[in-house]
């Protein structure tokens, strides 16, 4: 398709409303974040289809997408976004950005990864707000709504960014009181005779966490839970041995790594985004900050064996 002006300029107001439609693949999510209501996105975007002489979005499962003549106007509209900044910035002003980023993640790197990677981001973009919804699933194929995703595993998908974020250990933990109740199992053998503290099988969508039913199909489900913390609280309160995120269990004293040789499961964690998206200041920014937050981590997120803790601790054994 060739681009043939329809001798009616394209207003930059629509192109900045297209914009957003772009970025986040749906007209209501567009809508919240410019404070319209979905009809007026709706007849703004068929203004400038009209001014264009051409579609610009294409229906798709879950949202919309770009056409040809669409990935040009979007070039065009981030060419008025980038004006508009430099206009409304000074010589000396560091650009300021704003505006909602919206993600969903694991319920452990949200807490330990992107909260603090948003904190910190915040401190020097204090107008940029974000906002978390905690999952655990596969990456989707439409992400509507969302501009990043991080999942665990390599995602399967299509027309979409994938970045690997790094790595992180599972193992096999359970309190001292409960250890000093029912033994501490010294053999895969002898941990199938303990309940298993962990994801509801029926529930658990993404097949790399599935390991415990893997490794050890015959321990007995105890307490299970969709929610990581409901794990690691489970397991300190003694309700069984915990399949637990070696990040999040060594940060606390009252928890034992059993068999730590035998269980260390390394899965990753891969961040998901539309190319829309990421040539969005304020994505590319927290997409950087996330990252910045697992280098500085990562040493945490491998966890340690129980024999690198405070040695104090352990003669509380």
């Amino acid at each position: 398709m060739t681009f043939e002006p329809a001798g009616t300029d394209p207003h930059p107001d629509d192109l900045l409303i297209f914009l957003a439609v772009a970025r986040t693949g749906r007209f209501t999510t567009a809508a919240e974040g410019l404070g319209l209501n979905h009809t007026t996105v709706s007849r703004r975007i068929a203004a400038l289809e009209k001014a264009l002489d051409g579609r610009l979005l294409a229906r798709a499962v879950g949202g919309w997408e770009l056409t040809e003549l669409g990935h040009r106007a979007l070039t065009a509209a981030e060419g008025v976004e980038s004006a508009l900044t430099l206009l409304r910035s000074s010589a000396t002003d560091s650009p300021q950005l704003s505006g909602v980023v919206r993600m969903s993640a694991t319920d452990g790197f949200s807490a330990y990864i992107a909260a603090p990677a948003v904190a910190a981001l915040q401190r020097r973009h204090p107008l940029l707000r974000v906002e978390i919804v905690t999952v655990t699933r596969r990456a989707l194929q439409h992400r509507s709504g969302l501009d990043i995703e991080v999942v665990v595993g390599e995602p399967q998908v299509h027309r979409a960014e994938s970045i690997l974020l790094g790595y992180y250990h599972l193992g096999m933990y359970a309190s001292r009181p409960y250890l000093a109740e029912h033994g501490t199992p010294t053999t895969v053998e002898e941990l199938t005779q303990h309940p298993l503290v962990y994801f509801v099988d029926s529930m658990l969508q993404v097949d790399d966490l599935d390991a415990p039913r893997r490794l050890v199909p015959q321990m007995r489900e105890s307490l299970s839970s969709t929610n990581v913390f409901v794990h690691v609280e489970g397991t300190r309160a003694g309700a069984g041995i915990g399949f637990l995120p070696c990040f999040m269990a060594d940060q606390h004293a009252d928890l034992v790594r059993v068999l730590p040789q035998s269980f260390q499961e390394r899965l990753p964690y891969w961040m998901v985004l539309r190319t829309e998206s990421l040539r969005l200041p304020a994505v590319a920014a927290l997409v950087g900050a996330l990252r910045a937050q697992m280098e500085s981590y990562a040493a945490a997120l491998l966890g340690h064996h129980d024999d690198q803790r405070d040695p104090a601790a352990q003669l509380a054994i």
